[in-house]
């Protein structure tokens, strides 16, 4: 049986994928993660914390940068408007929070994003967990996010290869090389005197020479701090840029008119 990809394009105004943030330095990768695109995947599929994603850890992944983006940095300060110190994360006896000690007024965060990034993420395995999820994509259960909830994605999401064909033949390595340039049209202009772009990715491979521990276990909340590793190999992809003869072969997707369900 030949081989299924499922390619998801992840693009919007700004993501946010971090795989080692705590507390109130919330950094974010230069792209997807794996607990990341899982965590948008049991979104769509309307799982919960608690409930299992063996089935989905055991996707292949990989992950091209069609457009990196800026990094925007978020800075905050948090305070009690009516002076009071601030609550420390230690809980008393009856179960409230204590207060910060020594007194602290002023609580100082600071959270990165990508902004203006587009990202193809290429899925392997199952051809019915595919399929299934590709559904669950186009009606997802829960609200879809590119790493944190407030980073809501732009359509479409699921990148079918023909009219439809949801599923991409070919392994996770081949799709990869073969999925059209994705950037938004002001980015190409970059590429304008160039009939090719090159663009880099990241698969798994068991045999790569690289590790990246971002493999959630659960996302329950005792368990979601917690990480594995996966071996992925680097690479490049060069793509047609979509200027003069390439031009059909780099399709923008249709424009996204979020009043049509209501007829207006």
């Amino acid at each position: 049986m030949t081989d299924r990809s499922l390619v998801l394009r992840l693009a919007g105004p700004m993501q946010s994928w971090g795989s080692s943030s705590e507390f109130n330095w919330r950094q974010t990768d230069a792209q997807p993660t794996k607990s990341g695109i899982v965590g948008l995947l049991a979104a769509a599929s309307g799982r919960r914390r608690e409930d299992p994603i063996e089935d989905l850890l055991a996707l292949r992944l990989g992950v091209r940068i069609d457009q990196p983006g800026t990094l925007l940095r978020d800075y905050h300060t948090v305070s009690d408007f009516r002076g009071t110190p601030l609550p420390s994360a230690a809980l008393n006896a009856s179960g409230r929070q204590k207060p910060t000690s020594p007194k602290k007024f002023t609580h100082v965060t600071q959270r990165y994003y990508l902004q203006d990034s587009v990202f193809v993420a290429v899925i392997g395995g199952n051809t019915q967990v595919l399929e299934g999820l590709a559904s669950a994509l186009r009606r997802p259960r829960f609200p879809l996010a590119l790493g944190r909830r407030a980073c809501v994605p732009t359509q479409p999401i699921v990148l079918s290869e023909g009219a439809g064909a949801d599923l991409w033949r070919g392994t996770v390595a081949e799709v990869i090389h073969r999925v059209p340039w994705q950037a938004g049209p002001a980015y190409r202009v970059s590429a304008a005197d160039s009939s090719t772009v090159t663009v880099p990715f990241t698969v798994d491979d068991d045999n790569g020479d690289d590790d990246l521990a971002d493999v959630p276990l659960s996302f329950s909340r005792e368990q979601r701090a917690k990480r594995s590793t996966r071996r992925v190999r680097h690479g490049w992809a060069e793509l047609g840029s979509g200027s003069g003869a390439t031009n059909a072969q780099a399709p923008q997707p249709a424009r996204h008119n979020p009043f049509a369900l209501l007829g207006w």
